[in-house]
């Protein structure tokens, strides 16, 4: 009797152990794919349809005074939509309509992400904590966070190791805040410069653009989720998005299959390569395919070929703009089968999927196991960080972390190296600090948010430096500098040309600071995908934007009355440098022509009018390279460098060949090339050409080199480029000494996709290329390749 009494106690024991017992999902020893099976297996049809959807975060906390709480809104989203994720909670624009009174400070953006998370965590059934996805392009899109150059900026570094460092202080700025995911890199290539996002991207080459995304994918992600400082990498947009017909933005891209592989994919397969964990899809379609539908891209290539482990999301509103913009859709329900049978995991929007994705399973259009797998990726990636141990953060730590001193000299840092120094007649740059009076004119003077770039918040009382306060900081009292605006980057309705012409006479130097603008203010009116609408002519008050995602161009020429002013500047005969601030390629070739220094500073962040005065002042040796070409004018486009051949022939007006090209930029310092010696290994083993060369720095001053090295394939069995960039090297070197440089090229950087659409390598001759950019070529050599090699190509 008293065994069966013991057998009986320690029955009830264990049935009370087995109800209380942490459920697999939430045991932190499990392995990652047992917990996701165990949470798959307890959850809904709708709340796996909820984890599904990013909604739209800045409407989902309310602000009162110092009190941060959660909306009624959220709360709803969570309790009948079982949301899995928010996008832009933290963002501040005109387009959310959050101030820098209205919108959440460091320390409040991380009570408001603690106390979504709070409520996600405690007031549902599961308790699965929520991400929070913020926009991480040039620093996180969030007030009182470091803004770096753009990404056009960031390209002209030629520097990966400085942009890693640069992703690390981001997301370490996000994470402390809240945030868990960051949408960047931007990997598109900008061979269309009327687009008006060219100022998101790396420029116009694959390779360029790999070294970069890969840096910035490091960066942001770590060694590991679970740092506490790290976040998932986004990378946008998948796939061939910068080459939209016309320059229309989101409008129609039509590479060949070639040109799609070799060109536009590399760059996303080599971050793909290095860990990212999330790929976003674009607006476009390719050859008739959406490529928020395309199973080719997204299931063949990104996972099948790629092993891309990771979750795949729409970018805003394009599982819907399947319906109402590409017409491949009757109907919602339709839209959300084809994007997620096609492996389209998660929806940017919140009404893409949602009610739609739930009559689709209804329907049968979608299966139970393909819910799942879109799901199961979403969820494995909040094991892998950790959030279901750890949702919540430090809001005081994460408050001082944002815009720290080393944040600011490191955006400092970017800024310098991003200059390019197109033109130096006469030597000059740079300018003598003993300077009695400068003048310094132009609308993008003395303009903080026309300095910045898209994908900026506002920003507090002092923060950014602007040209003319970095050119004040720089000379002593006795120096005059007088400023003068001028004129407006595109209104012409009010101009102060006289008065720059009069501060023009009086002065030994004036620095005219001209270019674009993608400040958005509170008159733009948004699509809702958030691109900025351009405004009909005739509107009561015309702005300065004329870059910026929305705000493409049919010309590349500076607008308003900027020609003008700066016509009349230079017809003093006062020496005159242009800075130029903007975000795509303009028509620079007046002042090529008419201007002895022009120096090109994209949008270069919060520390730009630092940057610039070391530059102007020489405390800092420019050492930035174009990372796309400028046209001459916008009818010779496309102009970028690596065309396929045959060679371009002239036009009847003027040459083919861009005013500036690609990897172009000058230097205070000057630098000899020598000694090439080309070295191949087949024999052996996989083949090995070394390139080894020397570059000395022949002037009386330090300076930075970006050393390059293009190859040509002399005779292919298909048409290749001219040339091809295949590595390149940013170095410094003292006056006066000399560095050797070494490459290595493997049978990746000579492979090419054959008429079976097959990579190979070809036997043939092979010219190696070396100088300071894709035109002022200084070494030249070859080597032959006597094996052959092939195997199949991604997707066939």
């Amino acid at each position: 009797m008293r065994a069966y009494l013991i057998l009986g106690l320690y029955l009830m024991g264990a049935a009370a152990r087995a109800q209380t017992a942490r459920p697999v999902y939430q045991d932190p020893q499990a392995p990652t794919e047992e917990r996701v099976r165990d949470l798959l297996a307890r959850m809904t049809v709708e709340e796996k349809v909820g984890q599904l959807s990013t909604v739209l975060g800045w409407e989902m906390y309310e602000k009162k005074g110092a009190r941060i709480t959660t909306s009624a809104a959220y709360r709803k989203a969570v309790d009948e939509r079982h949301i899995g994720a928010l996008w832009a909670t933290l963002r501040a624009d005109p387009w959310t309509k959050k101030t820098l009174t209205t919108g959440l400070h460091p320390g409040q953006a991380a009570h408001a992400a603690n106390a979504l998370q709070k409520y996600a965590v405690e007031h549902t059934r599961l308790g699965i904590p929520l991400f929070l996805a913020e926009e991480c392009p040039h620093g996180h899109m969030a007030i009182g966070t470091t803004v770096f150059p753009t990404a056009i900026g960031q390209g002209s570094t030629w520097n990966p190791a400085l942009l890693q460092r640069m992703a690390a202080a981001i997301a370490l700025e996000v994470r402390g805040q809240g945030g868990h995911i960051g949408y960047g890199p931007v990997l598109d290539l900008a061979r269309e410069p009327r687009w008006s996002r060219v100022e998101e991207t790396y420029g116009e080459d694959p390779v360029l653009t790999s070294e970069l995304g890969v840096a910035m994918v490091k960066g942001l992600q770590g060694s590991s989720l679970k740092s506490g400082v790290n976040v998932i990498s986004t990378l946008k947009h998948f796939a061939a998005y910068g080459v939209p017909e016309g320059g229309h933005n989101g409008g129609s891209s039509s590479p060949g299959y070639r040109e799609l592989h070799q060109s536009y994919l590399p760059p996303m397969r080599a971050a793909v390569r290095a860990g990212a964990q999330s790929v976003m899809t674009s607006y476009n379609s390719i050859d008739g395919v959406p490529s928020s539908a395309n199973q080719g891209l997204l299931t063949d290539v990104l996972r099948t070929q790629w092993g891309f482990q990771g979750f795949t999301v729409s970018d805003l509103g394009s599982i819907s703009g399947l319906v109402t913009s590409h017409h491949v859709a009757a109907t919602p329900a339709e839209a959300a089968a084809l994007a997620l049978n096609a492996g389209l995991d998660d929806d940017l929007s919140g009404y893409g999927y949602d009610q739609a994705l739930l009559q689709a399973v209804q329907q049968g259009l979608v299966s139970g196991p393909g819910l799942d797998r879109a799901v199961g990726r979403v969820l494995r990636l909040k094991v892998e960080m950790g959030l279901f141990e750890n949702p919540y953060v430090n809001a005081r730590q994460g408050a001082r972390q944002v815009n720290s001193p080393a944040h600011v000299q490191l955006a400092r840092q970017v800024a310098q190296e991003s200059l390019v120094l197109l033109k130096n007649e006469h030597n000059l740059l740079p300018l003598a600090k003993s300077l009695t009076s400068i003048a310094v004119i132009g609308p993008n003077a003395d303009n903080i948010y026309n300095q910045l770039g898209d994908y900026t918040a506002p920003q507090p009382a002092g923060r950014i430096v602007t040209v003319l306060e970095g050119i004040k900081g720089k000379v002593s009292a006795a120096t005059k500098v007088t400023y003068v605006r001028g004129c407006a980057i595109r209104d012409t309705t009010s101009a102060d040309i006289a008065g720059a012409v009069a501060a023009a006479r009086q002065a030994q130097v004036a620095v005219v600071v001209l270019g674009g603008s993608s400040a958005r203010d509170f008159r733009t009116e948004y699509q809702s995908t958030g691109a900025a609408t351009v405004p009909p002519a005739g509107g009561t008050a015309i702005s300065d934007m004329e870059s910026g995602e929305g705000y493409d161009r049919a010309t590349l020429d500076l607008l308003g009355k900027q020609q003008e002013l700066l016509q009349a500047v230079v017809k003093t005969g006062t020496p005159v440098v242009v800075v130029l601030i903007k975000g795509r390629p303009l028509n620079l070739s007046w002042m090529q022509a008419h201007v002895p220094a022009l120096l090109d500073a994209w949008y270069p962040g919060q520390e730009g009018g630092h940057a610039l005065a070391d530059v102007l002042f020489g405390d800092y040796n420019p050492a930035g390279r174009l990372p796309i070409s400028v046209p001459k004018h916008v009818g010779q486009l496309p102009v970028y460098y690596n065309a396929p051949r045959p060679a371009r022939q002239e036009y009847v007006e003027m040459d083919a060949r861009p005013l500036y090209c690609f990897g172009h930029g000058l230097s205070y310092a000057q630098f000899a090339y020598s000694d090439l010696q080309v070295t191949t290994r087949e024999s052996t083993g996989p083949l090995k050409v070394e390139v080894r060369f020397k570059v000395k720095n022949t002037s009386a001053r330090a300076g930075d080199e970006v050393a390059q090295l293009y190859l040509r394939d002399e005779v292919s069995s298909v048409v290749t480029p001219l040339k091809q960039l295949k590595k390149f090297r940013r170095f410094h070197l003292p006056a006066g000494q000399q560095q050797e440089v070494v490459f290595e090229l493997g049978a990746e950087d000579v492979q090419l996709l054959n008429q079976q659409l097959e990579w190979a390598v070809e036997p043939g001759v092979f010219t190696v290329l070396v100088g300071a950019s894709s035109e002022d070529i200084r070494l030249r050599g070859q080597f032959t390749v006597t094996g052959a090699s092939t195997r199949p190509a991604a997707g066939r």
